[in-house]
């Protein structure tokens, strides 16, 4: 009989709640702003020879999926098996409060007698409970090597020189690729895989080989927290894991929901000991659907311990496991100063999107990636007109509503399909999951952050702000709807315009964003400019800033803009936010609020408000984009 039974058959006669000492220890890999550019997934550029050994020795995954394409909001999924759009963890920046029921899961291991350590990355968008009740040690020095005697560990370690600084920033990009000796260096000229979006230049090629040589720099930090694990006695006794928290650090992968963004590498090794059903065979590959959801209950289930309900993510390895997965999800969100919310649903094979917010660019301007050398690179394309057809697409000034990718055929996914009669049912099919996935989660953001903040004053946690008022599930349901409705053109107008009276504040913000979004057909009638103009009065700061927005799409500028300019100085950061933004993209016609635009930029606790009213500053006044 191996460990693993052993140990499974001494949790089911066992009343404690602390279980045997034989079972594994669990360390985790974790790297930031990777892609699968290791040798083990074929990539010919890639040189990773420890974690290449580590997938000759257990399980890869080719359908490992991040459900957000940026740090914060994937750890927080991660740390609690929820998605981020359903506890409020979803914006970039953000700190949500939890429900008093929800653990993250490193809790479970530590009441079972588990030593558990971070080092030391955390992220999670929430400030309670605190990282000393989750963790035994959390920092840089947090080591499993402090465990009592015979203890059982449960350690994550995370290398940091993956992140997109580490390509931006060349004293970072120097500290980190020192350990490479000169065969591991790249040839900037001989890459084959320069993604069709970027512009064929040296100085993306300069960051693509700057993404591959932190790469083999995190595989030596991986070999070298391996060998400690042999060097220990411990490697057979240790189930290693290795993950990205999500795609590569470049313009149009990171923050997005394609592939590039969010589908990462995954390895499990398990020892013979405590393999389950033939699970973690050496050199086994898998294409089961995985997400970060599942990440945490998997570790619950290796360990003999049970998963909890609420608990939206599945176990994929260990005894009694669920069905697999059929579709993976992923949401984007507000990145930094920018919001464009985006939800995805993929299966084996296609990928659909949704943009909820339609009129926005692909790059919004934001801060952050406006410093990287590709994304400047994109900028000087789209200045010159020097672009290919497939540039052109991601470069132009608002998105479709509905993406639709055949992955086999269209791996960087660049051939929209949505209105190809051949794929209809297709995504017929997953437009319908997707919407059955925002119901079930209970879609937080479809909600303005400014709502969020507003609402959570009154809740016990942000998880509960859509589930506290009458009917929960009829409201998220309504939600759901009525924002698709908003992106869903003219035909959605009259149901638009009945939602203008509807009780709830959020259900009357989609309602005045999708008629503002539909500026030019629904200015024609009066009647929707009188509803709208009444809307300035909404007793919540969202809903007259979506009114004002698509008042002033619609001409009718006088009170809407004195309303925006107002809003820019009101009680709740996010509702000044979301005003700035208004603005900002209202372009020229903003001009007449020069000077309250101005004045958000004094006494401004909110480093985003003060990036984006200045940048909506200095284009009225025909300056330089300086962000602060």
């Amino acid at each position: 009989m191996n460990k693993a039974y052993l140990f499974l058959l001494l949790t089911l006669v066992s009343n404690s709640s602390v279980l045997s000492d034989d079972r594994p220890n669990i360390l985790w890999l974790s790297a930031e702003d990777i892609s699968t550019h290791l040798g083990c997934y074929g990539d010919p550029h890639a040189i990773t020879p420890n974690l290449d050994q580590l997938a000759s020795e257990g399980t890869r995954y080719t359908h490992a999926f991040t459900t957000a394409g940026v740090c914060a909001p994937c750890r927080s999924t991660i740390i609690t098996g929820m998605y981020q759009n359903s506890i409020g963890t979803h914006h970039m920046r953000c700190n949500a409060t939890l429900p008093t029921w929800l653990k993250p899961f490193p809790i479970y291991l530590k009441e079972s007698g588990y030593y558990c350590t971070n080092r030391s990355k955390t992220d999670y968008q929430f400030s309670k409970p605190k990282k000393t009740e989750i963790w035994d040690e959390c920092g840089g020095k947090a080591d499993w090597k402090n465990r009592k005697q015979g203890q059982p560990f449960f350690s994550v370690v995370n290398f940091t020189g993956c992140h997109e600084s580490g390509i931006s920033s060349q004293d970072k990009y120097t500290k980190v690729s020192s350990v490479l000796s000169p065969e591991q260096r790249q040839d900037s000229d001989a890459f084959t895989n320069i993604p069709p979006y970027y512009p064929d230049t040296p100085v993306v090629r300069e960051d693509w080989k700057r993404n591959y040589e932190n790469i083999t720099a995190m595989d030596h930090w991986a070999g070298e927290l391996i060998q400690e694990l042999k060097d220990r006695g411990e490697y057979e006794n240790t189930i290693i894991i290795f993950w990205s928290d999500h795609g590569v650090g470049l313009p149009r992968a990171k923050r997005w929901l394609y592939d590039s963004g969010t589908r990462i590498p995954f390895i499990a090794r398990i020892p013979e000991a405590f393999s389950v059903d033939q699970q973690g065979v050496p050199g086994s590959v898998t294409d089961e659907l995985i997400d970060s959801t599942d990440f945490g209950p998997t570790v619950l289930n290796l360990v003999g311990l049970p998963i909890p309900k609420y608990i939206q993510g599945r176990a994929f390895l260990g005894a009694n496991l669920s069905p697999a997965r059929k579709y993976i999800y992923g949401a984007r969100d507000r990145m930094d100063e920018r919001y464009d919310i985006i939800r995805t649903v993929r299966d084996q094979r296609y990928r659909y999107i949704r943009n909820f917010e339609p009129l926005k660019p692909y790059y919004q301007y934001m801060n952050t990636p406006e410093k990287g050398a590709t994304m400047k690179e994109i900028r000087k394309a789209e200045q010159s007109g020097e672009m290919s057809k497939v540039m052109e697409k991601f470069s132009s000034d608002r998105k479709p509503v509905e993406e639709f990718y055949d992955l086999e055929a269209d791996p960087h996914e660049i051939n929209n399909l949505a209105n190809n009669p051949v794929h209809a049912k297709k995504l017929a099919e997953l437009k319908k999951e997707l919407a059955d996935w925002q119901f079930r989660v209970g879609d937080i953001g479809l909600l303005p952050e400014s709502e969020i903040e507003r609402r959570v004053s009154e809740s016990d946690s942000t998880y509960s702000i859509l589930r506290e008022t009458g009917d929960g599930s009829e409201l998220i349901g309504e939600l759901v709807e009525i924002a698709t409705n908003a992106s869903d053109g003219v035909k959605a107008i009259p149901a638009l315009v009945n939602s203008l009276n509807h009780e709830d504040p959020a259900i009357r913000y989609w309602g005045a964003t999708g008629l503002g979004n539909f500026a030019d057909d629904a200015k024609l009638d009066n009647t929707i400019k009188s509803r709208l103009t009444d809307l300035l009065a909404d007793p919540t700061p969202a809903v007259r800033i979506a009114a004002g927005r698509g008042l002033c799409r619609m001409g009718e500028t006088e009170n809407a803009l004195s309303l925006l300019g107002k809003e820019l100085s009101g009680d709740l950061e996010w509702a000044r936010l979301e005003a700035a933004i208004a603005l900002d993209n209202l372009d020229e016609v903003a001009r007449p609020v020069l000077r309250e635009l101005k004045g958000a930029l004094k006494d401004q606790p909110n480093k985003y408000i003060i990036r984006v009213a200045n940048r909506a500053v200095n284009d009225l006044e025909g300056a330089e984009n300086k962000v602060p």
